[in-house]
């Protein structure tokens, strides 16, 4: 077993968190706070606070069902180092905008409008269905992104 202060691989701290290696790339572009040391070929070597933070910020997804925005918006305002942030619900109470969006807020950002748990002939989603449904929209947007600077790029070679 490695020392508490030894930094840990990609696949070590997969395994450790239980979370995909590609979680914790995608969540590298979403969270600049977390910065892992690379070295040759671009092996990741995470250190002891690196570690902490995503075991963190994957407890405001998962657990808390914070949304990536939500949790980014902790972290700028240095809220991360409680311990214990407020949870969604109490955030809201503030009124609209202040706290982090819930998971099923979130959803519902994506147009599935009406569709409340055990609404209609659709079961509920989970919230870890529902938390890697977010991830993928938010990656392909992303992506559109991407693309449309490339195709925007392209059509002025020609």
């Amino acid at each position: 077993m490695k020392s508490a202060t030894a930094y840990r691989t990609i696949s070590e701290v997969s395994t450790d968190l239980g979370v995909p290696q590609h979680v914790l790339r995608f969540w590298e572009t979403k969270f600049p706070q977390i910065r892992p040391l690379k070295r040759g070929g671009g092996r990741r070597y995470y250190r002891p606070e690196d570690v902490e933070l995503l075991r963190r910020i994957q407890a405001l997804l998962y657990e808390d069902r914070y949304t990536i925005k939500g949790v980014q918006r902790l972290l700028k305002e240095g809220r991360m180092s409680d311990p214990t942030p407020p949870l969604p619900e109490d955030a809201d109470e503030g009124g609209a905008g202040d706290g982090p969006a819930s998971a099923d807020e979130a959803f519902g950002r994506y147009g599935d409008e009406g569709a409340e748990e055990g609404d209609g002939d659709h079961p509920p989603l989970s919230a870890a269905l529902r938390h890697e449904i977010t991830m993928v929209l938010d990656e392909l947007k992303s992506l559109h992104s991407v693309l449309s600077r490339l195709s925007e790029s392209g059509g002025k070679k020609s």
